[in-house]
């Protein structure tokens, strides 16, 4: 399912010149890095922002079916195709889908709630979300951000908060498009 879904991502975006309409799916690399950070944290409650196609959210899936955790899928846009793609692979039971905006969401999300929080939607954003990516986690919990190499003056400003928070240590892993790790201590 995810082979299928990567090789159809790669001949659609390489054939769309509008960067918001390409389908960005998660690198495969990367996958298997928050896959094994999911088991790492025997991680129960996922939140993902940033839906897309479903790649993350089949990964994440599998890697909470390990561990008996939910994934909630936080989009703008409708998620039909990720919801199929999920239930074709038999993980339906793992996730649920919300539409919205991922900032209201995280902010309406109670202190301390999420083991791992993966931030893949529109990157410049993510700022405006303080202190919410950080707020929600539990200690030892984790955020993960993507694109971190592939478009680090977007990401910069989440990081730059990140690294000021006295209680947050962070990482930027060379995986995919860069994967910026921090977690609440």
């Amino acid at each position: 399912m995810l082979d299928r879904l990567l090789t159809d991502a790669r001949a659609h975006d390489a054939a769309e010149p509008d960067r918001l309409q390409r389908w960005r799916v998660l690198e495969p690399d990367t996958g298997e890095l928050l896959a094994f950070l999911v088991r790492l944290v025997r991680a129960r409650t996922v939140v993902e922002i940033g839906t897309s196609q479903g790649a993350s959210t089949l990964v994440l899936a599998a890697a909470l079916d390990t561990t008996d955790g939910r994934l909630t899928s936080v989009d703008t846009a409708v998620q039909a195709d990720a919801t199929g793609r999920l239930a074709e692979a038999g993980l339906a039971a793992r996730a649920v889908f919300s539409r919205g905006d991922g900032g209201a969401y995280l902010a309406g999300l109670p202190e301390r709630s999420v083991d791992l929080l993966l931030l893949d939607a529109e990157r410049t954003e993510y700022a405006s979300w303080w202190p919410h990516p950080v707020r929600v986690l539990r200690p030892g919990g984790l955020l993960a951000v993507d694109n971190a190499l592939s478009h680090p003056a977007e990401v910069a400003p989440l990081a730059a908060l990140l690294d000021a928070d006295p209680g947050t240590q962070t990482v930027t892993v060379p995986v995919g498009k860069g994967l910026l790790l921090a977690t609440r201590t």
